[in-house]
């Protein structure tokens, strides 16, 4: 067993509790003494405390109030309250607040000897998962990616199946989810890996520049054109470009492309020699191209050339299960870019990035947890360091209400608390809400009335529902 944690002991009696005998604790276990009045928070943080013992009265309201003081500075503390005995309301709402564990008076230092060892057991423990879930990481890290969904893995699977061969592959997916880094891991697996990887965003050139910037020019092929520019594909000789948003890319400008793309050849604007582009082309989009097609957005032959492999990647909320390991590894990365040392995140964090829908997929992610290690001060990331538009959590939570009773909400008033929500959610509507809790419309308007939500519905209810 490791060495526990240094503790510290705030005691309200008339004189301090007297250090332990030898044997009780490891040799090298350092003991801390303050009053309720003194800064214990400070004194904790420079003596390195990870379990605090609460002696302070006998009346449990003034160790609620020190108890949660605890651990909102830190909620990774143990706290071992000395006073309620064990298994009585007193001590069970202690527990509830987020106590280790509960001890009647005298202070029995045999007996918070044998909590410390369970502690430190419990310790070993979780480090020991914790190695095992990093291992798992590692197993599930594929070319900077992080998933174990397993749509994801079909992605993976197929880039590394696809990456040897000098063909065009389209990556579809919504914005956000990773389109860009499919065409670094297709570059780096690639047989030409070396040559250069060129990213062109469509939708940041304006149409009359498409085909400069695409194949450049040379000197006096419009005013201004004062010297000769290579464009995005000769660049990318032997590479691979990486055209992004492919959908933006004007018409007159897709047939130049289709060329390219068949023959290998271009002619920079204002040129008549004919040069080569040997590029493997990724092209990204989150719209759909076949509608675009329809619509004569997009020419065909080009789409049917662009689309040689599909590659779609799924979205942040379908892929849920990736979003503690996605946190882990964002907050490793934004810890040595910005020379901190934070933990991890709170439960209600947790729970908070478990619940978003994340429209804007992995990069909202990647600048939600960006913000919040840089304005983290503490140990540990906390919902006020969260963007604002991410603070919000419904009021349930695991059970408790929001509103800090000490005892579980009732079956219906859990019920109740999560229809509202959804119905909320959805702007009073009752056939989406209906959909989402998979009961019927009639279903639903009952248990609306019952509720008394039924002011918060803008739908009428069913014929049924009325009779």
């Amino acid at each position: 067993m490791g060495t526990p944690s240094n503790v510290l002991v705030i005691s309200a009696g008339d004189s301090l509790p007297s250090p332990p005998e030898a044997g009780f604790f490891p040799a090298d276990i350092r003991l801390s003494f303050c009053r309720p009045g003194e800064d214990y928070a400070a004194l904790a943080r420079a003596e390195g405390v990870r379990i605090v013992i609460l002696d302070i009265e006998q009346d449990r309201r003034g160790s609620v109030k020190y108890l949660r003081e605890i651990k909102k500075t830190d909620p990774l503390i143990d706290v071992i309250v000395v006073g309620p005995a064990p298994g009585s309301e007193p001590a069970s709402v202690l527990i509830r607040q987020g106590a280790t564990d509960v001890l009647e008076r005298p202070l029995d230092w045999p007996a918070i000897g044998r909590i410390l060892k369970r502690i430190e057991d419990k310790k070993t423990l979780k480090r020991e998962t914790f190695n095992l879930e990093r291992e798992l990481e590692r197993k599930y890290l594929f070319e900077g990616m992080i998933s174990k969904n397993p749509a994801m893995l079909e992605v993976f699977a197929l880039i590394e199946n696809i990456a040897p061969h000098f063909t065009s592959v389209l990556v579809t997916g919504e914005t956000g989810t990773g389109k860009e880094m499919v065409a670094q891991a297709l570059h780096r697996l690639s047989p030409f890996r070396e040559k250069p990887l060129i990213v062109c965003d469509c939708t940041s050139i304006p149409d009359n520049l498409f085909e400069s910037e695409l194949f450049g020019y040379v000197r006096g092929a419009f005013t201004g054109a004062d010297r000769n520019k290579r464009g995005l594909f000769e660049e990318a000789h032997q590479g691979t470009i990486f055209l992004d948003e492919i959908a933006e890319v004007p018409l007159p400008v897709q047939a130049k492309l289709l060329r390219v793309l068949e023959t290998h050849q271009f002619r920079p604007l204002g040129s008549t020699e004919v040069r080569r582009a040997d590029v493997r082309v990724v092209a990204a989009t989150n719209r759909n191209l076949r509608e675009a097609v329809r619509t004569q957005a997009m020419r065909e032959d080009l789409f049917h050339r662009l689309n040689r492999i599909e590659i779609h990647l799924p979205t942040l909320r379908e892929r849920r299960e990736d979003v503690r390991h996605l946190v882990r590894h964002f907050l490793d990365r934004y810890n040595a870019e910005f020379q901190k040392t934070i933990k991890g995140v709170s439960l209600h964090v947790q729970k908070i990035l478990l619940r978003h829908e994340w429209p804007g997929n992995i990069r909202e992610l990647v600048n939600a947890m960006e913000s919040a290690v840089l304005l983290c001060k503490k140990d540990f990331i906390d919902v006020e360091d969260l963007p604002r538009y991410l603070r919000h959590i419904p009021a349930l939570e695991a059970g408790f209400p929001a509103s800090g009773r000490d005892h579980p909400l009732t079956l219906e008033e859990v019920e109740k608390a999560h229809i509202g929500q959804v119905l909320k959610l959805n702007l009073g509507n009752i056939k989406k809400t209906s959909r989402i809790l998979g009961v019927s419309r009639t279903t639903l308007y009952n248990k609306l009335k019952t509720y008394r939500l039924l002011a918060e519905a803008e739908e009428e209810p069913s014929p049924k529902a009325r009779r």
